[in-house]
């Protein structure tokens, strides 16, 4: 009786092992509760000119076997559409992207180290060099200047071309079919875009005189209100305003709000905390009047170093900072200005009186604002600082100045002289490493 039932299993487990190693038939593809595919996510990453899906997460009913994966294991079509150069009509437009890396995950995000662990999601990486899977899309255009805001509804599809396998039950051959390669069936995605940074800020609004300021911002990981941290205010441009319907577009439409928080574009592991605010659109001078109201009840509320109190702009938030800066000098240690307006002779003036140092830079074929802006810009703090009876050599370490030719840019809209800017790291490690004197 005893050889018997020892025989018994050990016949069981070599029909198993068996079972493992030949591949599965056509009717496995759908049996069993863990059969198919239970879900899509797109995970989304901001680069340089803006947030693009980088990555799609496909889920299944039990952990993956990586080792049957490749990057022909699944395909991905996404939009074209760029709100830069595109019409919307161009949105429901397809192009293929190129996968780079295939692994799996127990959770539908990324991996820093892209290797695989035992988990029940493949995540599927993407060239993030192509230009194609971008988020941001028009929103309304109230004059003929429109907004932008976050796709709600991605039109990303994936296609898994080749069997999904789970892991072997004891360790031996491909493991269970999990899904059945279907190359001809395309999948929409099913879940919400896990927006990599982005989804870290927190929202907040700020009232005053039946103004409504809405804002975003994002604390450091090991946030200790015992400490003081550097506070970088992002002032984006005009499309990104706030109209009602497009909450996080600041934070989405380009780097300058989530590169403070990678060493890769700073420089530096130090943390900051970030400030988005999205203006109104109403002019510069109110806009601005609300922006230090907000800045004062924030610097109340958490731990802000006053003495790095910094801004960064781009296009039409340049307009906030030369107000700000003129309004309460007090408040900030430097500033970046990005393809912005120019500054007025008031204005310079009082940035002058309070020694604030600034790095202003321009596209020199800038399509929107001229180059002329920021020359007249340089000119006028110069000559400020000159009736101030600086040297020249003293002037130069307050007011750097950087035009970009064609070439600088890594995609080419003239006007984003953020791009060429936020990814010079000497830049913005210049910026952080400026503060206003002990008092």
């Amino acid at each position: 009786m005893r050889i018997g039932r020892w025989a018994g299993v050990v016949a069981s487990t070599l029909a198993l092992a068996a079972s493992n190693l030949l591949p599965a038939g056509p009717a496995e593809a759908n049996s069993g509760q863990n059969a198919g595919i239970r879900s899509i996510t797109p995970i989304t990453t901001v680069y340089t000119y803006g947030q693009k899906v980088s990555a799609v997460a496909v889920e299944y009913g039990e952990n993956v076997n990586p080792k049957e994966l490749d990057t022909s294991t699944f395909s991905v079509r996404d939009t074209l559409y760029n709100f830069r150069f595109n019409p919307i009509e161009d949105l429901p437009k397809l192009t293929d992207r190129k996968v780079t890396r295939t692994y799996t995950n127990d959770a539908a995000t990324t991996r820093a180290d892209h290797r695989s662990v035992p988990g029940r999601y493949v995540i599927v990486e993407l060239d993030p060099e192509q230009n194609a899977g971008w988020t941001v899309i028009t929103s309304k255009c109230p004059t003929f200047l429109c907004t932008v805001k976050v796709n709600p509804d991605l039109p990303t599809q994936v296609v898994q071309r080749k069997n999904v396998y789970g892991q072997p039950r004891l360790g031996i051959g491909r493991g269970p079919l999990l899904a059945k390669g279907s190359p001809n069936t395309s999948r929409k995605v099913t879940e919400k875009a896990v927006n990599l940074l982005v989804d870290e800020f927190r929202y907040g609004s700020y009232l005053s005189n039946g103004m409504v300021l809405p804002y975003h911002y994002h604390l450091p990981k090991n946030y200790d209100p015992a400490k003081t941290y550097p506070l970088m205010v992002v002032l984006p441009g005009h499309g990104m305003g706030w109209d009602g319907d497009n909450l996080t577009v600041q934070l989405a439409a380009d780097i300058p709000a989530t590169a403070w928080l990678r060493q890769k574009w700073t420089g530096t592991t130090q943390d900051v905390i970030v400030l988005a605010p999205q203006h109104q659109r109403v002019g510069g001078a109110a806009e601005a009047d609300l922006l230090v109201k907000l800045l004062d009840q924030f610097l109340k509320d958490f731990a802000v170093d006053r003495r790095r109190v910094y801004a960064t702009t781009v296009s039409y938030g340049s307009q906030l900072l030369w107000n700000a800066f003129a309004k309460r000098s007090d408040l900030f240690a430097g500033g970046l200005v990005t393809g912005g307006f120019a500054v007025n002779a008031e204005q310079a003036a009082a940035i002058a009186a309070a020694e604030i140092p600034l790095w202003v830079t321009h596209g020199v074929h800038d399509h929107l604002l001229n180059i002329n802006l920021a020359r007249t810009t340089r000119t006028l703090l110069r000559d400020a600082y000159i009736a101030r009876g600086k040297t020249p050599e003293q002037i130069e370490n307050l007011v750097h100045y950087t035009e970009y030719e064609d070439a600088a840019f890594s995609l080419p809209d003239y006007h984003a002289a953020y791009g060429p800017t936020y990814e010079d790291t000497s830049i913005l490690t210049w910026l952080l490493s400026q503060s206003k004197p002990q008092t």
